[in-house]
């Protein structure tokens, strides 16, 4: 290995053993040196390293030198809280968010079976087919990526959607990044719309236990605006792609579609949206729902398994852990106070302040960092919807901002065609911070 690169795998392990040594002598300080300054300090000061180099390697997305994901730092995260004393195991255990848990694994699971049965590839191909004109593929595309995520996890949708856009615009010699930045900024703008369009919102719905139809009332009309707006700018800033267009129908495989599948599929879907919309808990009804789908002898387990997310579960649950232990050792019951020397009671600051925590460590790791400040807020109920609404639309930001992007970089790299920082940035930032300013001026109705 080049020296180069042995330095940052050299420190990246020194420091994880370092962190793990503290945390470990940090547990057993009280019980050596009780009454000490050491016995009464070094719990404190061992949780503020673990969350800061916790959440220092998720914005990393690894470990230098260690073979682990982000997945894999929230677990061994959450492990150091408890070692360090900073959280008993069974405070521990509370932490963790089960209804969050349990809305997300029933999504996934009912998303696998719309994929598995062929709805979205039928839905997408369907539609794609009636765009006889460049423009209007750009805005079947929005529409659709946007109307799909608002109901439906975005990073699903964005997995769907890319490769059927890249075998049309591809094979009608046209360029595919304008129809691709679509998607992804669609899928992202339109899952702000409601608690089931992405994580983060999952999570805000349980934590602040506003309803699903309240909600929806709330941020779907945002929703929608910016969905208007992503058409607007990507046609603007890409117009050379769409001045001069054929107006050509695209030849697209005829989508393999298993008929009883995506009848059951699709009924679920529906009956999972009145319960919603009827108040029924997101995570109650979403569960039932995946229990009954997998109730057939078509498919089998393994294959919905296969589609499920499972390191995304487990980051959630490690981050819990993580966010619950660095507050109950650092924080204490100063939170309100925190809150108002930051002025987060503001939506315009919030909203900021939400924006660059998502763009730094991710959009779910910014919620759970937010959450204690959020809930002291005078009206907490403004400041969870503010959000939501920044932190999803703050994921357009960058190609990195959020876990969409990156699957449309990734599918579109597959195929040879690159989307750099700068053709995401370039429309990405101007539509962040329309949108963003859009929201505030909208929640601020409220």
């Amino acid at each position: 290995m080049p020296t180069g690169r042995r330095r940052p795998a050299i420190l990246g392990r020194s420091l994880a053993t370092a962190i793990v040594l503290l945390a470990v002598a940090a547990g057993v300080a009280p019980l050596l040196l009780p009454g000490t300054l050491i016995g009464r300090d070094a719990g404190p000061v061992a949780a503020a390293t673990v969350f800061v180099a916790s959440y220092l390697a998720l914005a990393i997305g690894r470990i230098p030198g260690l073979a682990v994901d982000r997945a894999g730092v929230a677990l061994v995260g959450a492990a150091l809280m408890v070692a360090c004393g900073a959280l008993p195991l069974e405070d521990a255990y509370r932490a963790v968010d089960l209804d969050t848990l349990t809305l997300l694994l029933g999504m996934m699971i009912v998303v696998a079976n719309l994929r598995l049965s062929g709805v979205f590839a039928l839905v997408a191909a369907w539609a794609v087919r009636r765009a006889r004109h460049p423009l209007a593929l750009l805005a079947i595309l929005t529409a659709i990526a946007g109307l799909l995520s608002a109901f439906l996890v975005n990073d699903a949708i964005c997995l769907v959607l890319s490769p059927i856009v890249l075998e049309v615009t591809l094979s009608l010699r046209r360029n595919p990044v304008p129809y691709l930045l679509a998607v992804a900024m669609a899928a992202n703008i339109g899952s702000t719309a409601t608690i089931t369009g992405n994580p983060q919102n999952m999570l805000i719905g349980s934590f602040s236990q506003i309803g699903y139809a309240q909600f929806a009332a709330s941020l779907a009309p945002v929703a929608a605006i910016g969905l208007v707006l992503a058409f607007m700018v990507i046609a603007l800033l890409h117009r050379s792609e769409f001045v001069a267009g054929e107006r050509r129908a695209p030849a697209l495989p005829q989508p393999r579609v298993y008929n009883v599948l995506a009848l059951r599929a699709l009924v679920a879907t529906a009956a999972l949206i009145v319960l919603f919309f009827a108040g029924q808990p997101p995570a109650k009804a979403a569960i039932v729902i995946a229990g009954l789908l997998l109730v057939t002898r078509r498919v089998r387990s393994e294959r919905v398994y296969a589609e499920i997310d499972w390191s995304l579960l487990l980051m959630f649950a490690g981050l819990f852990v993580v966010v619950a232990g660095a507050e109950h050792a650092l924080l204490g019951g100063e939170t309100a106070a925190v809150a108002g020397r930051l002025h987060l009671d503001r939506l315009p600051v919030l909203s900021l302040a939400t924006a660059v925590l998502s763009n730094i460590v991710s959009n779910v790791p910014a919620i759970l960092l937010l959450r204690p400040f959020v809930a002291s807020l005078p009206d907490p109920h403004a400041g969870w919807l503010t959000v939501a609404m920044a932190s999803t639309f703050a994921g357009n930001f960058t190609v990195l901002g959020s876990i969409a992007n990156l699957i449309v970089v990734q599918r579109a790299a597959a195929r040879g065609v690159t989307i750099g920082f700068w053709d995401y940035f370039k429309v990405g930032a101007p539509l962040t911070l329309i949108t963003i300013l859009l929201g505030v001026l909208w929640l601020s109705l409220f």
